[in-house]
């Protein structure tokens, strides 16, 4: 693989004196494919970084954005103002919604989306005159993004540390990503009486892709239920067909009071995030002359460009049936990341709708099997505990889902012969 030397460019999450002079730079990319500056086409097997679920270098979408743009780039959407694109989205949500009756909260991406709903949740009880419940516990080795309070919450240490602090919101707590009965203990530890909300991802992704264990999401909702705890789902991975279900809360039988979501929602098209909100949150700030105000608001939330490729994205989700075909190609991942299992150097593997996680050893280089991969045509991702991500768009073939698979076969025994 052809690297490029570095630029002037500061990349997210990187240790810039290994990466810089080894950059992949991508110039274009069709369906399940993208090329490099140097003249690689590769195998997205992770849709970019979870995102492009229709394919790259669609010129439907491409269009939509320029017909809006000619008409109006954007409007925002404070105060009396709206702009006819993010009002069409909002009804089409609405329709799509697990949670009956929401309102629609737009900002740029996933972390605006947990930044806006951890939010209000305190909000929320702050009104409910329960000031103590401030407290968001959120799932070990969880990822909500990296704004503050997505730092905060995250389950991964190392988006926390370094700025000072434990945490730079106070108030956040870790608990069990897979033991509900050590959650029970954790929530009595901690006093429900302080705890507002508890955010979960359905299918734990950057953590290491951690399908939710039986009986762990009902028991979430049975816990939050039991001591007036609101409930998080963040499906910024998930939502919009990812399970081969709209949403994964649809898919597992949970029922949150705010979903979050991003990535799917324009398969990357456009940069566009939200939260889905209950009624029993939104209802106190509709009504009456004294109806308090939620301070929550970024200048290109509801963007109209955003929007209108949105609501072309789900035209296309539904056109091409594009969920059956994600169940369909399920049960081909399954399998086939399944008969790894046994192979000398795995020692897990984790599937969930059209997700992946093949954990490794932990001697293994994750920078060789990367490599490795990227040398055979495939871009995989390391996750934590020496994961290999595997999601691959909507519009993969089988054949090419078995490309995958042979290419992480191939890198962890190439990283495996190194080990040895």
């Amino acid at each position: 693989m052809t690297s490029v030397d570095g630029s002037a460019l500061w990349s997210a999450q990187a240790h810039m004196p290994t990466v810089s002079d080894r950059r992949i730079v991508i110039t274009a990319g069709s369906g399940a494919y993208v090329e490099t500056r140097s003249g690689e086409r590769l195998l997205d097997a992770t849709a970019g970084l979870w995102h492009a679920n229709i394919g790259h270098g669609r010129p439907d979408l491409a269009r939509v954005a320029y017909e809006q743009m000619v008409k109006l780039e954007t409007y925002h959407v404070f105060n009396r103002f709206a702009n006819d694109q993010a009002l069409a989205l909002t009804d089409r949500l609405s329709a799509l919604s697990p949670i009956k009756n929401p309102k629609v909260i737009f900002g740029s991406g996933g972390s605006e989306a947990v930044e806006a709903a951890c939010k209000l949740a305190r909000r929320h009880w702050q009104l409910e005159g329960r000031t103590g419940k401030r407290m968001v516990l959120s799932r070990q080795y969880s990822y909500h993004g990296v704004h503050g309070f997505g730092s905060s919450i995250a389950g991964l240490d190392f988006n926390r540390e370094g700025y000072g602090t434990e945490s730079l919101i106070r108030e956040t707590a870790r608990i069990d990503h897979l033991d509900i009965a050590t959650v029970e203990r954790q929530i009595l530890d901690l006093g429900a009486g302080n705890i507002a909300a508890i955010i979960t991802e359905p299918i734990m992704g950057t953590g290491g892709v951690y399908p939710p264990p039986p009986g762990y999401l009902e028991g979430l909702q049975r816990l939050a239920a039991q001591h007036d705890i609101l409930l998080i789902a963040d499906e910024v991975i998930t939502g919009f067909g990812r399970t081969g279900e709209m949403f994964a809360c649809e898919y597992f039988g949970f029922a949150p009071d705010m979903l979050l979501m991003a990535k799917g929602i324009t398969s990357g098209y456009a940069p566009l995030g939200g939260v889905l909100v209950a009624p029993r949150i939104w209802e106190r700030f509709f009504s009456g002359a004294d109806a308090p105000i939620y301070r929550q608001g970024t200048t290109y939330a509801g963007h109209a460009v955003g929007c209108a490729v949105a609501l072309a994205h789900l035209d296309i989700l539904q056109n091409e049936n594009l969920l059956p075909r994600v169940s369909r190609l399920a049960h081909h991942l399954e399998q086939v990341l399944g008969n790894l299992c046994g192979t000398a150097g795995v020692v897990e593997v984790r599937t969930s709708g059209l997700i992946g996680g093949v954990q490794v050893d932990a001697a293994l280089s994750a920078d060789r099997i990367i490599d490795h991969a990227l040398d055979n045509g495939v871009i995989l991702r390391m996750l934590r505990g020496n994961t290999i991500q595997v999601s691959p768009p909507f519009v993969v073939t089988e054949g090419e889902i078995d490309q995958i698979a042979a290419a992480v076969a191939g890198a962890v025994a190439a990283a495996q012969a190194v080990s040895v």
